[in-house]
C-alpha cells in the first residue's frame, strides 16, 4: 500500500512536517511512505530574493512528483504553505494538471489529507486545509484529517498548530520558527492515521 505524502516547501517549515507524516505512515503494517514534492515554478533569481538559501533545508534528494505518481497512490497527503489563505501558485499550477486524473476518476476513493504552515497564528491554517478539501472533493477523494484523539491539538502550553483539518505549523513573519515538537508529533499523527484508514479501504 503506496501512501504519497506530496508537498511544496520554500523555506522548509512544510517539509519538516511532511517528513514527520511519513514517518507516522511508516508505523503501520504494509503501508510505505513515498515522499515526493511539487516542482518549482518561481526562477532562481526570484528564489535567491527571498532569501531561501539561508534558511532552507536542502530538499535536491526529494524526487519530483508526477502526475502519474498520483494515481499509483492509494493514498496522498498534501502539504502547502499559505498563501493568503490559500495553498500555494506551485501546488495550485500542479493540481490544476490533473485534469485528466479526474475525467478518469483516477483518484476517486482514495484517502486524501492536508497539511500547511503560516506565517502568523492566524494566517489562514484552517481556511488553507479547508479550501484544498474542495479540489480532493472534486476528485472524489474521501478526506481525512487529525481527529481530537492527537490530543496535542488541545494544548494551552504553547502557540502551535494543528486542528482537526489536519496538522500545520506557524513559521513566524520572517519564517525564522520550525515545526514544534507537538507540530511534529500531529504530522506523525496525522500521517499514521491515514495510513490505517487506506489500508481499511484497500483491505475491503
Amino acid at each position: 500500500m503506496k501512501v504519497l505524502i506530496v508537498y511544496y516547501s520554500m523555506f522548509g517549515h512544510v517539509y519538516k512536517l511532511a517528513k514527520a507524516a511519513a514517518e507516522g505512515v511508516s508505523l503501520v503494517d504494509e503501508a510505505e511512505a513515498i515522499l515526493l514534492r511539487i516542482p518549482e515554478t518561481l526562477s532562481k533569481d526570484v528564489l535567491e530574493k527571498t532569501g531561501v538559501s539561508e534558511i532552507q533545508e536542502p530538499q535536491e534528494n526529494i524526487p519530483i512528483c508526477t502526475i502519474n505518481n498520483l494515481k499509483e497512490a492509494d493514498a496522498i497527503i498534501f502539504g502547502t504553505p499559505t498563501r493568503f489563505g490559500n495553498m500555494c501558485g506551485q501546488m495550485r499550477q500542479f493540481l490544476d494538471a490533473t485534469g485528466k486524473l479526474w475525467a478518469d476518476g483516477a483518484l476517486v476513493g482514495k484517502v486524501g489529507s492536508v497539511i500547511t504552515s503560516t506565517s502568523t497564528q492566524h494566517g489562514g491554517q484552517e481556511s488553507t486545509i479547508l479550501s484544498f478539501h474542495i479540489t480532493l472533493l472534486h476528485h472524489g477523494m474521501i478526506i481525512v484529517g487529525l481527529p481530537y484523539s492527537f490530543k496535542g491539538q488541545m494544548t494551552m502550553d504553547e502557540i502551535s498548530g494543528c486542528s482537526p483539518y489536519g496538522a500545520s505549523t506557524i513559521a513566524g513573519g520572517d519564517g525564522s520558527i520550525f515545526p514544534n515538537e507537538n507540530e511534529l508529533a500531529g504530522a506523525r499523527y496525522q500521517g499514521e492515521h491515514v495510513a490505517k484508514i487506506a489500508r481499511k479501504i484497500t483491505a475491503g
